[in-house]
């Protein structure tokens, strides 16, 4: 259902593995997503996230046997299973260390809200996306708040409201992802992106990545003048920043890069 490993480099390989059901949700995946997760943010070996399906297929959102069981469920029962979706959601997206996804094929509704919660997104040409929510009667409300911090307002108009799905270079027009390569050189370009996310100093990744969700919380003001300059202060006085800016000097590489 859920394969993860961390290899020595500490990049951990989270795998959704569930081929013959495109890798769909159910309440057990989620909670197992959930959990793992969890787990791999507070292993201190681990410096990036990986995250792909199993097949054909990155993830088909919800799995069509759950969504018989919540057919029957009332509005409360619904709210409380919707928590535990979004906080899967939330806990991908509040990942201190870098998430990259590794497209390997389409993503649908709630797969598409895996993909907003990640930092860097790389895609099989192959692949096709869609917020398909509304040609079921339903609507992508838990997914939004992620596909709305990646896709501006005017294609998530056309797109919630049509439930037409879009390859996976319309999505990168839509800022959805970042690369698009060919389906049989997916596994390379990725190691390349992983490898340019390992030059960055370990902490100075996390950190950058606080960076941008402070700024877009505080917003042009003095509070954000004054967390940005106390942020680079700590960071060139620490020892990783002094070590990065002394390799510079020296010439050689810093020893994260080792």
């Amino acid at each position: 259902m859920l394969k993860h490993h961390v290899d020595e480099k500490g990049v951990a390989y989270l795998t959704l593995d569930r081929p013959e059901l495109h890798n769909a949700f159910n309440d057990e995946l989620i909670e197992k997503i959930t959990t793992t997760v969890k787990d791999l943010d507070k292993n201190e070996k681990v410096r990036l996230l990986v995250l792909t399906g199993e097949g054909q297929s990155f993830c088909a959102g919800a799995d069509l046997n759950w969504m018989k069981k919540m057919k029957d469920y009332s509005e409360s029962e619904n709210y409380q299973d919707s928590l535990k979706l979004s906080n899967m959601f939330w806990t991908l997206n509040s990942f201190k260390k870098p998430v990259i996804a590794k497209l390997n094929g389409s993503a649908l509704g709630g797969g598409v809200g895996l993909v907003s919660c990640c930092d860097y997104v790389i895609a099989a040409e192959t692949a096709m996306l869609g917020l398909t929510e509304v040609r079921l009667g339903l609507v992508p409300a838990v997914i939004s708040p992620f596909v709305l911090a990646k896709m501006s307002e005017t294609h998530a108009r056309a797109y919630f409201m049509s439930g037409e799905r879009f390859s996976a270079s319309k999505a990168m027009m839509m800022g959805l992802v970042h690369e698009v390569v060919k389906a049989e050189e997916l596994n390379e370009a990725t190691d390349k992106v992983i490898k340019s996310f390992l030059m960055a100093g370990p902490q100075a990744a996390v950190v950058a990545k606080d960076l941008v969700f402070k700024n877009k919380e505080m917003g042009l003001s003095k509070a954000v003048q004054e967390y940005t300059c106390k942020t680079i202060a700590k960071i060139r006085t620490g020892s990783e920043g002094q070590e990065g800016m002394t390799s510079m000097l020296e010439k050689r590489k810093a020893n994260w890069m080792k």
